[in-house]
């Protein structure tokens, strides 16, 4: 399952979700997403993690906590393809 973190302090590495991440099970990925520009974070970041139900437990236990100073939110990521068609549908 594929999981948006978003509202990351700036400072939030990809090796320090990895770890947040873990402790909740296996993660088949993590990406920070960086401002090619600046080569800051912008904040978000995709994790992703192949049992369903280690990332739910993952989603309870991390949504709303305290990171470096930010109150991060993690929540199922949408397809964007996916919301794409439905949109074309209708």
């Amino acid at each position: 399952m594929k999981l948006l973190v978003r509202n990351l302090a700036r400072e939030t590495t990809e090796e320090e979700l990895r770890a947040l991440f873990s402790t909740h099970g296996t993660l088949q990925s993590c990406t920070l997403v960086m401002d090619k520009e600046t080569g800051e974070s912008k904040g978000f970041a995709f994790v992703e993690m192949p049992k369903v139900g280690e990332a739910k437990i993952a989603i309870k236990a991390l949504n709303g906590t305290d990171v470096e100073g930010s109150k991060i939110r993690v929540k199922k990521a949408e397809d964007t393809a996916a919301a794409k068609d439905d949109a074309e549908e209708k």
